[in-house]
């Protein structure tokens, strides 16, 4: 996974399942899999990627250390990819999401990359994210970070205030958007913000309360 982001692209894990597996593929989406070609009591760990599968013939096709075109069975190949508890991922370029992957797995991989780049290197992933999930408050609290890192004051003031709207208990982004509003010089609405932090506990909490008391 490391690897993929050095290489300035997302690694998606995938749901572990053969029907999830193979809608990755159908899409056209190649897919890393682990799998233990021995017993589970002495483990044999092998990466591949899967390219492709013939439903008749019930295959898959992987490649396979050296050999570009293996087929194997999906039952052997579910025996020893569930060894591994059916661990994958797909790969993708910043700013897109392989259909089929879930919210929780978008967000992890995205904020893992953001982790290796910077919040402003996410700009376009969490975009996208927000754009197939736009009622997950998480995401938008974090396209609302990635706005301010890319010096967008006002988009990120607006989408804090949807992160808010989503989830009322998110301290952190009450916090921030009464920074941001702050910086704007809107003590009024600043204070509402701040006030909703201070009023939540968490780690936001004391920075609230200090703003509250120097205004």
């Amino acid at each position: 996974l490391a690897t993929v982001r050095r290489y300035e692209q997302l690694a998606f894990p995938i749901r572990g399942t053969m029907d999830t597996l193979l809608g990755h593929l159908a899409a056209g989406d190649p897919v890393v899999v682990m799998q233990n070609l021995s017993l589970p009591i002495y483990p044999m760990w092998h990466y591949a990627v899967a390219i492709g599968y013939d439903l008749p013939d019930e295959t898959l096709i992987l490649r396979s250390g050296e050999i570009e075109r293996h087929t194997m069975s999906f039952s052997r190949f579910d025996a020893t990819w569930a060894r591994t508890e059916r661990w994958g991922f797909v790969v993708a370029e910043p700013g897109t999401i392989p259909a089929g992957i879930s919210a929780r797995n978008a967000l992890e991989a995205i904020s893992a990359y953001e982790e290796a780049h910077g919040a402003s290197a996410t700009l376009s992933s969490w975009q996208a994210f927000v754009e197939r999930y736009p009622s997950n408050a998480v995401g938008q609290f974090a396209l609302a970070n990635a706005f301010y890192a890319d010096q967008q004051a006002d988009e990120a003031r607006n989408t804090f205030k949807r992160a808010t709207t989503l989830d009322p208990t998110m301290g952190a982004a009450w916090l921030n958007l009464g920074i941001l509003l702050l910086q704007s010089d809107e003590p009024d609405e600043a204070r509402a913000a701040l006030t909703q932090a201070a009023n939540l506990e968490g780690d936001w909490q004391a920075r609230a309360q200090q703003l509250l008391d120097g205004m």
